[in-house]
């Protein structure tokens, strides 16, 4: 499935302040990279892949929020949140900066 053309341009406008960002086809999706650390996409399954900081995840859980699951497994640190749920351009722009926040305590890539 191709990512979500919409949310990708919406992801763009949150980063808008971020600082500089990179794009990269990723995981069948377009990813948002900060510092050269995947921070945020728009996944290949219709959802926002949410990466944030793995202490903190499941405090997010059950807001719309579920792990993100590859090859049978939960991927610490890594959340998908369906399109509808960050359907609110406040909302979208929490979870962006929530991610951009943890991609920059990573070392530059």
């Amino acid at each position: 499935m191709a990512y979500d053309r919409e949310l990708a341009n919406r992801i763009r406008g949150c980063l808008g302040d971020a600082g500089p960002y990179d794009e990269k086809a990723m995981f069948g999706g377009l990813a948002f990279l900060v510092d050269g650390n995947m921070a945020v996409a728009a996944s290949g399954t219709g959802a926002l892949m949410a990466r944030v900081d793995p202490e903190a995840a499941d405090d997010l859980l059950g807001n719309d929020a579920e792990p993100m699951v590859m090859r049978g497994r939960p991927m610490r640190g890594w959340l998908l949140v369906p399109v509808a749920a960050v359907g609110d351009d406040d909302v979208l722009q929490q979870w962006v900066d929530r991610c951009v926040a943890f991609a920059r305590t990573l070392p530059p890539k």
